[in-house]
Order: C-alpha cells, then sequence, then structure tokens
C-alpha cells in the first residue's frame, strides 16, 4: 500500500471546504449536497483510529459510470469465451477471441505489452494459479480446467474479471475445486459492507476455504482498480474480521480468490517470469469480479 493512500489524521482536520463550495471528489456539485455528511462519518471513524482511504481512491459518479461502460464490456468478452471454447482449442485461440473482441467495442486489452506481458489476457490451466500466457502449443483437452482473465481499457476506464472453464467431463474433484472456490468468491463479495473492513473479506474466504480442505494463495491479491489497471487497496485472500482498512462508499477493487487443492505455496516460471504455478503440481482455481462500494451495499461491476 502506498504512503500516500492512507490519508493521515492532521491531514483530514485540516481539509476545509465551504459547505456551498465544488466538492473535493471532482463531481462539480456543492459540497453540502455531495460528500460533506461522507466526511463527518469519515472523520469520525479516523479519529477512532481506523485505517481510512485517501480520498484519491473515491470514484466520483461521473468515474463510476465510465467504469461501468468498461466493465460491461469485460463482462462481454468472458461471455463470449464461454460461447467459443471448447476441446481441442489452444489457449492462443483464446487470446485471439479476447483481443477481436475488445478492439471491436473500440477498447483496449489492459494485459497487452503491460509491463511486457505479451498478449490480451492471462489463461491458466489445471496447476497454473494465475498469470498463464496464451500459447498455440497449449491445447485444451477433455477435464482440463481453466482461468481466463481478461481486463479492459475503455475510454482510459479499467475492469477486470475472470472465470473458470471447465472443459468436457472433469473428474469430481476438480470441479468441487472449481465450485467452492466460486463459494468463496461469493462469500468474500457478501462480506463487503459499507463502512465495514477489508479483513471482512479474507477471513470470510480463509474460512470456506479452510472448512474443504483446500489452501488459500497468500502471494497475490485483488485490487483497486479504475483510473489505473491496479490501484491501493491490496484485497488479500485471508484475514481477520473487524480489522484492515475501511470500505467507503466509492471504492473500486475486485475480489479473486485463487485457491489450491493442496498447499498454499507457488512459483513463477524462470522462463517466462510470469506464470505462478502450486509447488505441489496440484490443481488450482480462481474467480474474479470487480465491484463497486454503494451507500447501501455493492454493486458487481464486472463478472
Amino acid at each position: 500500500m502506498k504512503k500516500n493512500d492512507i490519508l493521515k489524521q492532521s491531514e483530514v482536520f485540516t481539509l476545509e471546504i465551504g459547505r456551498n463550495s465544488k466538492c473535493w471528489c471532482g463531481s462539480g456539485k456543492k459540497y453540502k449536497q455531495c460528500h460533506a455528511r461522507f466526511d463527518d462519518k469519515y472523520n469520525r471513524l479516523l479519529r477512532e483510529g481506523k485505517i481510512m482511504p485517501n480520498r484519491s481512491l473515491i470514484k466520483n459518479e461521473q468515474q463510476i459510470e465510465a467504469i461501468r461502460k468498461s466493465a460491461r464490456i469485460n463482462t462481454g468478452v468472458l461471455d463470449y469465451v464461454a460461447q467459443h471454447i471448447r476441446v481441442g482449442m489452444s489457449t492462443l485461440d483464446i487470446d485471439t477471441l479476447v483481443h477481436e473482441y475488445t478492439v471491436s467495442h473500440h477498447a483496449i486489452p489492459a494485459p497487452l505489452n503491460y509491463h511486457g506481458f505479451p498478449n490480451s489476457c492471462c489463461t491458466s490451466v489445471n496447476e497454473e494459479v494465475c498469470h498463464g500466457i496464451p500459447s498455440k502449443d497449449c491445447i485444451l483437452k477433455e477435464g482440463d480446467i481453466v482461468n481466463v482473465d481478461v481486463s479492459t481499457i475503455l475510454d482510459g476506464y479499467f475492469s477486470d474479471a475472470s472465470r473458470m472453464f471447465m472443459i468436457g467431463e472433469v473428474s469430481d474433484k476438480a470441479k468441487k475445486l472449481v465450485e467452492v472456490t466460486k463459494e468463496c468468491l461469493e462469500i468474500g463479495i457478501a462480506a463487503v459492507k459499507p463502512w465495514g473492513h477489508l479483513g471482512d473479506i479474507g477471513a470470510a474466504i480463509q474460512e470456506h476455504a479452510h472448512k474443504h480442505g483446500y489452501s488459500v494463495v497468500i502471494d497475490f491479491a485483488g485490487h483497486g482498480i479504475g483510473l489505473e489497471f491496479h490501484e491501493d487497496p491490496v484485497v488479500s485472500h485471508v484475514g481477520q474480521k473487524g480489522r484492515g482498512m475501511v470500505l467507503v462508499p466509492g471504492m473500486v477493487f475486485t475480489i479473486e480468490p485463487m485457491i489450491n487443492e493442496g498447499t498454499h505455496h507457488v512459483y513463477v516460471d524462470k522462463k517466462n517470469g510470469w506464470t505462478a504455478r502450486t509447488k505441489d503440481g496440484k490443481l488450482s482455481a480462481q474467480w474474479e469480479h470487480q465491484i463497486l462500494v454503494t451507500e447501501t451495499g455493492i454493486e458487481i461491476l464486472s463478472h
């Protein structure tokens, strides 16, 4: 977490905005009609010693609507993959589907050339945990499970989600892992409450995974997103209830648990510098949604 993304108590109380001035969020509304009541609660929690997000992490209405538009395309990409994925397809074929759909909707695949990543999506098969690189040599076969992770930039706004796909008839153990991982995501999302805590998410996911005898990957996490591909906060999938940063309305982030059949330990492929695999060679699964914290709950933006 960046130092500047947590507001210090002294900085909060020296912030003075007239009630009829334009709000700090950039909405263009008067402060009294926008974030005045929000700031009353925010500052009270800060006085109580809570970890509060910097205001730069709180999106205004215009930004949220622009992120929604990006997210609609991102969800559309995954729907398109779901219609076409099959036995005998290479993971590079999946990448081609993702790229063509994205650019045909006047958007940009966010992973492409991101820190040198060579493709438009990540395809992680079986024991691959995340950041699998699409390849013409990786052919999907009966019984495989594969995560397709797509991210989209539209007019400078970012979205991100992933899904698991079961190829043909899969083993009972593979099916259970995929299903329980999706349950972990759903339980993690259900734990998000406006003015709740970041640790609530990880605590819920961890409990459900362990109940089924699985482990939770700790080397990778969810993240803030919207104005950039990766923003704060880091959304760990393990945690303690009631601990961590307060989740305030206007925050946008991903929840993307990676659940392993065996050990939580992973390693990154030394040849390509990207693909993470389970250290024991056992299966891994991941589901990811992008969510917005609202005044009354959450909104799933991309899924």
